[in-house]
């Protein structure tokens, strides 16, 4: 409506008109009428895709250089920050915090009572009575009573909140516990598209389980719970105290994972959160002004930016988010003239070189060029 409105108005298509002029208001009404609990989850996936749309063309226009391995760079100012709050009390709230204790564990929240003194007193009765009742002497239970011994009689700093694991043994399992749940999650992701050629193609269904991005997924989960820990607690044992600091320098060497898996879209969508945490906390501090439906406003706005992409420029628009505009419009999206918005200078038909439309020539100011190719019907 608004593309065919602003046609009407102007007379002629202008470089920013069938996509971010027709797009802004377009996708503020929509968000509107979008229930309130998803404004914010969609206002920041949005303002994700547009910052790395944004990017996207920087890069392509040469006005921005690209960093090496940037996006792990990125994710480990963003993992030692939401660290940081996350050790401190009332840091972090709702999802984002009990997501971070299901990943890291309960043992790293700064909130929990204890002494320590007491909590070696309690360990070495529990280590004592373990060992009266395990006197059996069957392998199972040798290598049990062995793997008992060094989790519960190793290295321990008393300001060490894991009591029922020495340093060593708490990161080892930390990251196998992780390893697995990264493991899993890829697995289950693949599913679908293993299943689809369950029948055709049955050795497909090994790759299910044995494949390259399962454990990279794994290892970057893995990784970063086990580095972070051991990291906790080696400043622990070093300054003799647990200070919330410490979550500074833990977080950003476990951003460090991400070389296992590396991905723009996670380290973009966390920074977008880390900086929704940060204007919220300002808020409430009374630093920064609140500013009504500012969720709106900026869903509309990374909206624009996206459409304008896929106008203009599809080639700098992320792949997945292009695939689902494809799906949202049954291919239409694809079907436009995009070679007479090469004027513009964005290369608009790259992606489209061996598409021509079918175009009546009674409605048309130049002649179809040849034939239609209904390759993206």
């Amino acid at each position: 409506m608004f593309f065919c409105i602003l046609r009407r108005i102007l007379g002629k298509f202008y470089f920013w008109t069938p996509g971010f002029g027709a797009a802004l208001p377009a996708s503020y009404i929509a968000i509107l009428i979008e229930r309130k609990s998803r404004r914010g989850l969609l206002t920041i996936y949005m303002a994700n895709l547009a910052t790395e749309t944004l990017f996207r063309m920087g890069v392509s226009r040469g006005t921005i250089t690209p960093l090496r391995h940037g996006e792990v760079f990125l994710f480990c100012v963003t993992a030692a920050l939401f660290m940081f709050f996350f050790r401190n009390k009332d840091g972090l709230k709702g999802f984002t915090f009990s997501a971070l204790k299901f990943i890291v564990g309960k043992e790293e929240i700064p909130t929990h009572s204890y002494v320590p003194e007491g909590a070696f007193v309690k360990k070495e009765i529990k280590i004592k009575h373990c060992e009266d009742l395990t006197q059996q002497r069957n392998f199972i239970a040798a290598t049990k009573k062995m793997v008992d011994n060094i989790c519960k009689n190793g290295p321990r700093h008393r300001c060490c909140k894991h009591y029922e694991d020495n340093c060593i043994s708490y990161c080892i399992k930390g990251f196998i516990r992780m390893f697995s749940v990264g493991y899993l999650i890829q697995c289950c992701l693949r599913i679908p598209s293993a299943f689809r050629h369950l029948f055709t193609k049955p050795s497909r269904l090994l790759s299910l389980f044995y494949n390259k991005e399962n454990f990279q997924l794994g290892a970057f989960l893995g990784s970063f719970v086990s580095i972070y820990k051991g990291t906790s607690c080696f400043l622990r044992w070093v300054r003799n105290l647990d200070d919330e600091v410490h979550a500074l320098i833990a977080g950003s060497l476990a951003g460090l994972s991400m070389m296992f898996y590396r991905s723009t879209s996670i380290s973009m969508y966390l920074a977008s959160k880390l900086v929704e945490t940060m204007y919220f906390k300002g808020i409430e501090a009374g630093k920064v002004p609140y500013f009504p439906h500012a969720d709106s406003i900026i869903y509309a706005v990374s909206t624009a930016i996206c459409f304008q992409a896929a106008v203009m420029e599809v080639q700098n628009l992320r792949p997945s988010y292009w695939k689902f505009l494809l799906r949202l419009t049954k291919g239409k999206f694809a079907v436009m003239n995009r070679k007479v918005l090469d004027v513009f200078g964005t290369e608009a038909s790259m992606t489209f070189k061996d598409f021509c439309p079918e175009l009546d020539p009674r409605y048309t100011v130049l002649s179809p060029e040849r034939p239609i190719q209904k390759s993206w019907n």
